[in-house]
């Protein structure tokens, strides 16, 4: 069964795949028009700001906090009773080392504020901080999934794994058109998604 979508599509394939095509072009708009540098940096408002932009062509709840409980596996994010007050504390974190923003990034992935679609809005916020505190982004595209996925999924008890892992993948290439594109095609890949290539549907959109 499908998520309610503003599509009207029943069928999870085709509103994978529509899914894919319009968020990954809103992704590409976000560094080809600068609109990424004009949200709140470090804080959940401005990873609403990232969800609402992404998503706005195919969900009513993009940039909006859920109302369920969701889980991954045998792992439950934090529950609905507690959010609000997660997401506050989360925005009180400190952001000026590595080690901080990514303990920062942690802690967002627990709470999952959203229906569907947090782990590529917090990519984005990720790169976000670092960009800004640290002069520096993630080279997602160097990161292999299943590395990825294990080390999220051991992270709420040890951060070491994805510490590490976030940390080879470091490069001061911030203004990288092809950095960034490759990026979200990796992000996408994370979550089983890869018919479409973000810097093409950007070009694409650009010639429109």
């Amino acid at each position: 069964m499908a998520l309610d979508n503003k599509l009207g599509l029943a069928d999870a394939i085709e509103l994978a795949h529509k899914e894919e095509y319009l968020t990954k072009k809103r992704a590409a708009e976000l560094y080809d028009k600068n609109i990424i540098d004009g949200f709140p940096v470090g804080t959940f408002a401005g990873l609403k700001a990232i969800h609402s932009y992404l998503f706005q062509d195919v969900y009513e709840f993009a940039g909006q906090l859920r109302d369920v409980n969701i889980a991954k596996g045998n792992f439950r994010f934090a529950p609905v009773l507690y959010l609000t007050d997660a997401l506050k504390n989360i925005d009180k974190m400190p952001q000026k080392t590595f080690e901080e923003i990514v303990a920062k990034y942690v802690e967002m992935n627990v709470a999952h504020p959203f229906r569907e679609g947090n782990g590529r809005s917090m990519r984005i916020w990720l790169d976000a901080i670092l960009k800004k505190e640290l002069g520096q982004v993630i080279d997602w595209s160097l990161i292999d999934k299943e590395d990825y996925l294990y080390a999220m999924e051991r992270s709420p008890v040890r951060s070491k794994e994805i510490m590490s892992l976030l940390k080879k993948a470091l490069t001061d290439k911030v203004n990288d058109r092809q950095v960034y594109m490759k990026g979200i095609d990796a992000s996408y890949r994370y979550e089983g998604y890869g018919t479409y290539k973000t810097a093409e549907v950007g070009s694409a959109n650009q010639a429109d």
